[in-house]
């Protein structure tokens, strides 16, 4: 299980890139980079088929990164999921945070024992200043005993 002092590292390691961000409004990549851009996270698009989006730049993939980018978000289709991550373990990414529906058992089994702050099952619009739906559902979580300690 993910521990709150994992969840704070990774939210202390800005910049953070997130893959996955749609072009398509009705998107979740495209919601969620939104929001967080909107609550002031300093958030780097990455998307290989758009150059802005929201008026930030975007990069092609995570190797074309800035190097001060020490943090991941993942939120891409399964199948992409290895992919960014062993792009990221190449690029010396050490934070990454794979959004619930883009998790691979896998990739997960993988990264065990590599020293990489590794979160999964968890939603990043929960941890990050959250508000409306998802600060109820950390308060449910929490009554549960279901919210990382």
């Amino acid at each position: 299980m993910v521990s709150l002092r994992q969840i704070e590292e990774f939210l202390g390691s800005e910049p953070i890139a997130l893959a996955g961000v749609s072009r398509n409004p009705r998107k979740f990549g495209y919601a969620a980079f939104k929001e967080l851009k909107e609550k002031g996270m300093n958030i780097i698009p990455i998307n290989p088929y758009a150059d802005e989006i929201l008026g930030s730049r975007v990069y092609r993939d995570v190797s074309s990164l800035p190097q001060e980018v020490k943090a991941l978000i993942i939120m891409t289709k399964k199948d992409q999921t290895a992919g960014v991550v062993n792009e990221a373990r190449q690029k010396g990414i050490k934070q990454i945070w794979i959004q619930q529906m883009s998790d691979n058992k896998d990739v997960v089994k993988e990264l065990e024992g590599t020293g990489i702050n590794l979160i999964t099952k968890e939603c990043i619009l929960m941890y990050y200043k959250p508000h409306s739906i998802h600060k109820f559902h950390r308060v449910i979580l929490k009554f549960f005993g279901r919210l990382p300690r």
